[in-house]
C-alpha cells in the first residue's frame, strides 16, 4: 500500500467484503463453526489463569461467545461486557451475568445497566479480519486498540472470528495492537515472537 489514504480505502473495502461473506454463511454453518471455536476457546481458557473474562455481545453475525460465557459463569468465573462511554476513549468493562438488567448502549448493543466497572485479565475481541501476524481488522472505530493500549497490566488479548476473515495483511498502523492469540473454527494462532533487536 502506498499511502494512509490507500490503506483506509482498502480497509473499508475489506470490511464490507468480509462482513458480507460472514453474513452470507448459513445459520447452520455458523453454528457449526461456533461449536469448533467454542471448543478451542474453552480449552485455551482452561489453560490460562483465572480472573475476569471480558467478552463481547455478538454483532452482525460474529461468533457468539455467550453460551461459553454462561457456562463459565455457572462455574464461578466473573464475566464482563464492554461499554462505550466515550467515542474517542477506551471501552469500560462492566460485570455481566445471565439474566441481569440490561440497557441499550451505543450501536444498539445491550450493556449491563449496573455500572460495576472492572478490568478483565483476559479480553475476547471480535474479528472482522485478521492476518498471520495476529493483527485484527475491526469496524474502524479503534475501541479495542485504545482499550488494550490503556490497560495496565495488559490483558491476554484473544481475537475471535471465522477462518474466512483471514487476509494476507491488515496493513497494521502504529496504534494497532496485535492479539496474543486468534481463535477460529480451523485453528488457534499464537502471536509470532518479535524479531530480536
Amino acid at each position: 500500500m502506498e499511502s494512509d489514504r490507500d490503506i483506509k480505502l482498502w480497509r473499508r473495502e475489506q470490511r464490507a467484503r468480509l462482513i458480507a461473506a460472514r453474513t452470507a454463511a448459513s445459520a447452520a454453518q455458523r453454528r457449526q463453526w461456533e461449536a469448533a471455536i467454542e471448543a478451542r476457546l474453552a480449552a485455551l481458557l482452561a489453560a490460562l489463569p483465572g480472573g475476569i473474562l471480558g467478552i463481547y455481545w455478538p454483532f452482525r453475525a460474529e461468533p457468539d461467545p455467550r453460551p461459553l460465557a454462561e457456562r463459565l459463569h455457572a462455574d464461578g468465573r466473573r464475566i464482563a461486557l464492554p461499554v462505550v462511554v466515550d467515542r474517542k476513549g477506551p471501552l469500560e468493562y462492566r460485570l455481566w451475568q445471565p439474566g441481569m438488567a440490561m440497557e441499550i448502549g451505543v450501536f444498539d448493543l445491550p450493556v449491563p445497566k449496573a455500572r460495576d466497572v472492572v478490568q478483565p485479565e483476559i479480553v475476547l475481541a471480535p474479528l472482522v479480519g485478521f492476518d498471520d501476524a495476529n493483527y485484527r481488522l475491526g469496524y474502524g472505530g479503534g475501541y479495542f486498540d485504545r482499550t488494550l493500549a490503556a490497560m495496565a497490566p495488559a490483558p491476554v488479548a484473544i481475537g475471535v472470528g471465522f477462518e474466512l476473515a483471514r487476509v494476507e495483511s491488515v496493513f497494521p498502523r502504529p496504534h494497532d495492537v496485535p492479539m496474543d492469540v486468534i481463535v477460529t473454527e480451523a485453528r488457534l494462532s499464537r502471536r509470532p515472537a518479535p524479531l530480536p533487536a
